[in-house]
């Protein structure tokens, strides 16, 4: 694995593994579920990554999108890829809600609806809610 998935916090944060990707666990959440999900690979440029990479995203984002649906019962849902502090490909996945959600004692509101999301807003959390929510979210990716 990169550094950048490495920063993420892999392995404790991992949701699901695919052939080129991984979902992990956001731990700074803006939003209640909020995942990165990124590239295997070294490549830093999105254009960079092998075509398999490319194709392999339609399976990825389908699989994110029925579990968040499943899991948080987003209105929208958004995919940032930023790339300015950790260099390798990923986007920044966040479920999108008027109001708040919650799930094992957190209550997170999306503080920037139904603008921008508020990436300053995030609730970071600790070791402890890390495992509560992967252990969460692991079974909408079986």
């Amino acid at each position: 694995m990169n550094a950048t998935i490495e920063k993420f916090g892999f392995p404790a944060t991992l949701i699901a593994e695919f052939a080129h990707w991984v979902a992990l666990l956001r731990p700074a959440q803006p939003t209640l579920g909020s995942l990165v999900l990124a590239a295997k690979s070294d490549a830093t440029a999105f254009g960079d990554l092998p075509a398999e990479a490319h194709a392999e995203l339609a399976t990825v984002t389908r699989a994110i999108e029925k579990a968040l649906g499943q899991a948080v019962g987003y209105a929208r849902i958004n995919y940032l890829m930023l790339m300015m502090v950790d260099p390798h490909v990923h986007f920044h996945v966040l479920p999108r809600y008027e109001g708040s959600r919650d799930h094992a004692g957190l209550e997170i509101a999306d503080a920037g609806w139904p603008g921008q999301p508020d990436l300053g807003s995030a609730v970071k959390l600790d070791p402890e809610q890390i495992a509560a929510l992967t252990g969460w979210l692991k079974p909408y990716f079986a």
